[in-house]
């Protein structure tokens, strides 16, 4: 069932103003509020709970460009973490029913239990082309019935990503082991397994579930979590993850970063990728509208293997501030940003998109493989 009986019901009006005073209309579900965030958009045709749970959204208002939203319903499994965290969502459409077997409920209900603010009925094709053209951009989601007039002088104060640490306010406080895999009758890793610790910047379940994939005992340790603290009791390898907000400010994690390497393994994803950069003395820049969705075209430059990816993040590392022995291993073939790195005599490698997708191809999952290897000192 699609949105249709709502339009027969005098559905409540739903405002998305930008900063530059931009207004576009649509209709409301869920909390009836206004919601503050930088406006983005995701390109993938599925996995919105995916993306909606993912700690790197929070701080932002999400858009998505596919046509409909909500047809699969919601299920545990696909649960990126225990809440929402964008901090609204605007789609074209949204079904009121799901239609999946895996379904265990509604997106609409689940959306209005999590007290997201939501708007459908936009044009969001218009939306993208407006942030493609003037860049990611502050902006108000109101469902609360205040009119757009009423909305723009505020709209003019919303803040974006710009200077956020917003990594500590979606990471754990206190560390906790992990033992699901990608799937329901993966075993967990035996207590001989190789332990490796991942920092929490805003990690998804689904990083967690390919490093127990690979046979690795996994805990999860908060980002204030000190150099001696993370490394003792023989932790064989550390996972830098992914989060939302301004790498630049995050408080303290280039200082841990520096205090442990080359004494283990490091993964950086995402965030992660980034955070190692400015570790090994680069610098990281604002995107005009950031990567997001599910199709990004990634070349492997030791080889030139293409790889389909999975992308989520505003910043990229800038190539030219990295110190001459790190080695840059990916580049993004739309616009020749920075995608991964590699210091081989620290034991380092990251890289920008996410090969454990969730949502999006799996073409680069094989980079848990080759950590797991160096991890077991394997190569």
């Amino acid at each position: 069932m699609t949105a249709l009986p709502r339009l027969l019901s005098s559905p409540r009006r739903a405002y998305l103003v930008l900063a530059d005073g931009t207004v576009f209309s649509g209709f409301a579900a869920g909390a009836r509020r206004i919601a503050e965030g930088e406006v983005v958009f995701n390109t993938s045709m599925t996995g919105y709970q995916e993306m909606l749970t993912d700690p790197s959204y929070h701080g932002q208002i999400l858009t998505l460009t596919t046509s409909h939203v909500g047809q699969v319903g919601i299920n545990r499994l696909d649960a990126e973490s225990d809440r929402v965290w964008a901090r609204a969502l605007v789609v074209q459409d949204l079904d009121a029913e799901p239609s999946s077997w895996r379904a265990e409920g509604g997106a609409e209900g689940w959306l209005e239990r999590h007290d997201v603010v939501v708007g459908w009925g936009f044009d969001t094709r218009t939306i993208v082309r407006h942030v493609r053209h003037h860049g990611a951009i502050p902006g108000l989601l109101a469902a609360d019935g205040t009119l757009p007039e009423d909305l723009v002088g505020r709209a003019r104060e919303a803040r974006g990503t710009d200077g956020m640490d917003l990594a500590h306010e979606v990471a754990c406080s206190s560390p906790y082991p992990w033992n699901e895999g990608p799937w329901p009758e993966t075993a967990p890793s035996p207590d001989d397994a190789p332990h490796v610790a991942v920092v929490d910047y805003g990690v998804k379940r689904s990083i967690l579930r390919r490093l127990v994939h690979e046979r690795l005992r996994v805990t999860v340790v908060p980002p204030s979590v000190s150099a001696g603290k993370l490394l003792e009791g023989g932790v064989a390898g550390v996972v830098l993850s992914n989060g939302p907000g301004d790498p630049a400010a995050v408080a303290g994690a280039t200082g841990l970063i520096e205090a442990i390497l080359g004494k283990v393994p490091i993964l950086g994803i995402c965030l992660g990728h980034q955070l190692l950069g400015l570790a090994l003395g680069g610098r990281t820049v604002k995107l005009p509208f950031g990567h997001h969705g599910g199709n990004h075209p990634v070349r492997e430059l030791s080889g030139g293997r293409v790889l389909v990816t999975s992308q989520n993040h505003n910043y990229a590392v800038e190539e030219a501030s990295l110190p001459r022995e790190v080695e840059v291993t990916h580049i993004n073939l739309t616009d020749g940003t920075v995608e991964g790195l590699s210091l081989a005599r620290l034991g380092v490698e990251a890289v920008q998109f996410h090969p454990e997708a969730s949502p999006g191809p799996n073409d680069a999952a094989g980079l848990f493989e080759r950590f797991a290897r160096r991890v077991r000192g394997e190569g």
